[in-house]
């Protein structure tokens, strides 16, 4: 059985009395502690709760293994997202956070992964702020999985050489089809997680009231 034991990662309870949880998820190359500012500015007094990735890329940790930039190996995506989510809900029992008051946020490779918690297991989270996100199985069509309810803000760079804004509109394009409310924000630089998405993404996230 998982429990919260098998990430190392960081648990900040919340501050303010019925404040949802934020799951951080890094980039490549970063770990727990990297995205802990961001989710204090996205949602001051929300619980963070801040796993590391499992995957060694020569050195550096990621969620799931890729054959090449930007050419994922799907079958691992899946199964790591599986593991994630199992911890995710250990950590929920651990720490008694409400399960249906969770929300994430991630960075390129922890974006991917989080949107790929959004298609591969629909129940675990009600919204989700994603930066630099392309649609995780890539050639994979998803299942036709029920996101209704749930609210994503997608903050994606037009000149984003490594996520392309195409793939970033084809993930909000199948998260629309399965019911799910996207907001989308198009910055015109690249690949990093910039302010003026930041900015418009803790506005959405005040909107959303989580």
């Amino acid at each position: 059985m998982t429990t919260t034991d098998d990430f190392v990662h960081v648990f900040t309870p919340a501050t303010e009395p019925g404040a949802p949880t934020l799951l951080l998820l890094h980039g490549t190359g970063a770990d727990e502690n990297d995205l802990l500012p961001l989710g204090r500015a996205l949602a001051p007094g929300a619980a963070l709760l801040s796993p590391r990735g499992k995957v060694s890329e020569n050195g550096m940790n990621r969620w799931f293994r890729r054959l090449r930039e930007g050419v994922f190996d799907v079958e691992d995506l899946i199964g790591r997202t599986a593991e994630l989510a199992d911890f995710v809900a250990a950590a929920t029992r651990a720490y008694d956070l409400d399960p249906g008051r969770i929300v994430v946020s991630g960075f390129s490779n922890g974006a991917n992964t989080g949107a790929a918690l959004l298609l591969l297991h629909p129940h675990l989270l009600c919204g989700a702020a994603l930066f630099a996100a392309g649609a995780p199985l890539q050639g994979r069509e998803p299942d036709p999985v029920d996101l209704s309810g749930i609210r994503v803000f997608l903050g994606s760079g037009v000149s984003d050489p490594i996520t392309t804004i195409d793939q970033a509109r084809l993930l909000a394009s199948q998260l629309e089809d399965r019911g799910a409310r996207v907001e989308e924000y198009e910055h015109p630089w690249g690949h990093q997680l910039a302010p003026e998405a930041l900015e418009q993404a803790r506005a959405w996230f005040e909107r959303s009231r989580f």
